[in-house]
Parts: C-alpha cells; structure tokens; sequence
C-alpha cells in the first residue's frame, strides 16, 4: 500500500527493509505554536512495551533512514520514528519558521500527541543535535539519551550565506543533484556496496515533497546547532554515545569528547562503520541500544 501523500516513487523501493518501513509511514495532523493549521507529521511505530524509543533522523532525511534499525529494536521494544518539521515526509507550511526553535515545539507536541510518555531519545547526525537540545529543554520526557555519531560540538555546514535570494535555489540544486548525493553517501559508509540504488532512493524521495526547497534554505539561514557546544555538559539523562570507527563526515574525536563532557555516559565504537551504524551495521548498533535501554 503507498500512503496518499507519498510519491509514486516510492512504489520503486525493492529492499526489503525498505519496502517494510515505507508501508509504515502515517501522517498526523499536529497542533503546534508556530501555525493557526495541524501540520501533517509523517511517522511510524512498531513493536510494543514500556519505554519506547524514539529515533531522529539526520539533515535532509527522512524516516526511512531508520528502515534497518527499527526491526532490530521493535522486536523488543515500541519504537517510534518521526519526520522532523521541514524534513522528510512531513507537511512545510509556508513560511520561514524552520529553526531549531520551532523543530523543538513541533517535536514536543507530536511526542504529546502520539506517545505521551517519557521515551528513549536516540538521534543521528544532525539528528543527535536535535535530541540533546529537546533533552536540555524537557528532560522529564528523555529517560535515556543515544547519540549517533552526532552534531553538536562540530559546526554544522556553512550555506547560510549561499542562501540569499537566486543563490539559496542554486545552492539547493547543487544538494538535489544524484551525482553529488551519491557522493555524501560514499563518504558516509566504510562500505561502498551499501549505497545501492535502493539507498539512493531512500535517501533523495523527500526531495520531490511540496517546498522542500524553502524549508531547507529557512532551516539553513537560522544557523542550525551551531549554539549547543556550551550546553551539553547540562545533559542529565544516562547518555551512550555510538560511533562509526571510521567516520570520515565529523570525524572521531568528538566521540570521546562527548563522553568526557556528559557526566553519566557510555561510548561504544562501531568497527568497519563510517557515519551511519544505524544503516551499515544495524544489528550491533540495536545491541549495544538496547543492552543501555535495558541496564
């Protein structure tokens, strides 16, 4: 079944993984601070339990950057994946509110709105920045904290001055094209054989939705997470911090610097993985998840 408000590209899909997560995505309309209008939300939840997980997904993705991992973790837990507002499959209202701000109150109330209790926080990449900031500002809904090779001590991407008007569409063409995407990609994995086709697509599907291209350049003139650095010695929450052993996207030592800088933290090292266990090693990285959930 393709949800309504995907592309008829996703009918392209051939892994199974992938085909499986595609059939989970569901839109719900979210109340939030930022528009008079819910904003369709994508996500998706398998599993059950107490104490459920919740994933967060890296810069210009979607949830289906988590299609390997979640059958890792659903089998022993409700886990949860949500499109970030102005990413993925989500609805982008008009407008410039695409900050950090806002991808906090839009996050808090869909968390509110679909599973009201407190959660496991795991975020990937930029995805990771976002967590540690959702955890700063209402830690009573972060049980445990997992970051995947995260942002927040290194500098997110400068484009904020590419994105002025004629340069921000070109800069946006210049992320769209395949040739360069394929090229983030190689550099993510340790693995070239993973970046099939079948992960192209996965990776550049919500590039078609409705204003994708606004979102991005709004998103990318706030300046994104570029203010954490100063604040995550606050984290309170039992924190793990995984990381591809050969991250060539933010490098390694920011591994052991988030460990040294979160009080109550573990650090796990994923061999043979770049800046994506989730996606090349799944089974390791949903064992040392949920050996942490579980401790």
């Amino acid at each position: 079944m393709v949800v309504e408000f995907l592309l008829p590209e996703i009918a392209q899909l051939t892994e199974p993984e992938s085909v499986a997560m595609a059939k989970l995505i569901r839109r719900s309309p979210i109340m939030t601070n930022l528009a008079t209008q819910p904003i369709a939300t994508a996500y998706g939840q398998q599993g059950q339990g107490e104490s459920p997980i919740l994933l967060l997904h890296g810069f210009d993705s979607s949830l289906l950057e988590w299609r390997r991992l979640l059958p890792q973790l659903s089998v022993y837990r409700s886990t949860w994946v949500i499109d970030l507002l102005g990413f993925g499959f989500s609805d982008r209202p008009p407008g410039s509110f695409y900050t950090p701000f806002a991808i906090k109150d839009h996050l808090y109330s869909t968390w509110k709105h679909l599973i009201g209790q407190p959660v496991i926080l795991v975020g990937a990449s930029m995805g990771g920045a976002v967590a540690i900031d959702f955890c700063l500002t209402y830690p009573n809904v972060v049980q445990k904290l997992v970051l995947i090779d995260s942002a927040g001590f290194a500098a997110g991407p400068n484009l904020s001055r590419l994105m002025l008007p004629g340069l921000g569409y070109l800069a946006t063409e210049f992320l769209r094209h395949p040739e360069i995407r394929r090229r983030v990609s190689l550099q993510a994995y340790a693995n070239p054989e993973l970046v099939t086709p079948d992960a192209e697509l996965c990776a550049a599907l919500h590039l078609k939705m409705p204003r994708w291209r606004e979102a991005l350049i709004a998103f990318t003139k706030s300046g994104g997470y570029n203010f954490l650095e100063s604040k995550i010695a606050q984290l309170i929450p039992p924190s793990l911090i995984i990381w591809g052993e050969s991250d060539r996207i933010l490098g390694v030592k920011d591994a052991e610097r988030f460990q040294q800088t979160i009080a109550n933290s573990q650090l796990a090292w994923i061999p043979q993985c770049g800046h994506v266990p989730h996606l090349e090693q799944p089974h390791l990285t949903a064992h040392h998840i949920l050996q942490f959930a579980a401790a």
